[in-house]
């Protein structure tokens, strides 16, 4: 692979990772949250008291609950850009921040249910819905609890001890991710438009992790160039075995979405142990973050 590519493409990276990490924009994005869900609330409120003209009102929902589901979808958007950056850094942190975006998933799914409810609540509407809502929110804490555990079994080794190797190894995965940056946005404003124009329900998560399932086995794939030993070939490959889960856990009811986020990362916790069991052990006592 072209190293003047690599560089200019590394270099790319760390200027936008430096700015999408960095004090002020985090604080931009919190804001960006709460200014999302007030605003989402006063807007709903004047719809539903008729307050609204009608080509506006005639597309814009009449239950407050939609705000919650509005500044939900705006925060996973945001982790998912986090994903994006951390990508680069290690394929095991990458896949611990997929489940972490799934864990957040279930628990819109369990806030959305409010949004099929009319104003007051009435239990006769809620205890229909009740099963899948107590189920996507068990499931998101247990995968919440279970990622505790992954993250504590973390090594984070290099896959080559050749450090220049190691670097353009790195610098790769950098080139990945700008692609998928692009991707991220290209898939947003397509679903954004589709949803303006036609009303059509937009699919972002499930496209965006079908992407991600390319670039996990791209990722495997580029990593077979630095090292063909057979402990990281399994790893990453499981780990991108993890991916198309996640993927199937999107698309699933409840209670198997649940079901199947709660595989994924009991599945990367067994991968993680099992890897650490084949390493060497000078390499299994060494804990060099964000280089794998």
């Amino acid at each position: 692979m072209n190293q003047r590519i690599l560089q200019r493409a590394s270099h790319l990276f760390e200027w936008i990772e430096r700015w999408w990490e960095g004090h002020q924009t985090q604080r931009a994005a919190g804001t960006a949250l709460v200014i999302t869900f007030l605003v989402s609330l006063v807007v709903l409120d004047l719809n539903i008291r008729g307050w609204l003209p009608n080509p506006l009102a005639s597309v814009l929902p009449k239950n407050h609950f939609y705000a919650v589901e509005f500044a939900f979808t705006l925060l996973l958007l945001f982790e998912v850009l986090s994903l994006i950056f951390v990508l680069e850094r290690s394929v095991s942190s990458a896949v611990g921040k997929q489940i972490e975006i799934l864990s957040l998933i279930l628990l819109r799914l369990s806030f959305k249910q409010f949004i099929y409810f009319d104003e007051p609540i009435r239990w006769e509407q809620v205890r229909e819905s009740l099963v899948p809502m107590v189920s996507d929110a068990v499931g998101a804490l247990l995968i919440f609890v279970a990622l505790g555990f992954y993250y504590r079994l973390q090594r984070h080794i290099p896959i080559t001890t050749d450090a220049d190797e190691q670097a353009s190894f790195v610098a790769a995965k950098r080139l990945v991710a700008l692609v998928l940056l692009v991707a991220f946005f290209v898939i947003g404003f397509g679903e954004l438009f589709g949803w303006v124009s036609t009303g059509r329900i937009p699919t972002f998560f499930d496209q965006f992790f079908t992407v991600l399932i390319f670039t996990d086995v791209l990722i495997v794939l580029i990593s077979l160039r630095y090292s063909s030993t057979y402990h990281v070939v399994f790893r990453n490959s499981g780990y991108a075995l993890a991916t198309v889960f996640i993927r199937l856990a999107l698309i699933s009811p409840p209670p198997f979405n649940a079901a199947l986020g709660l595989g994924v990362v009991v599945f990367a916790v067994g991968l993680t142990v099992a890897y650490n069991t084949m390493l060497p052990v000078p390499q299994r006592e060494a804990r060099i973050p964000y280089s794998s």
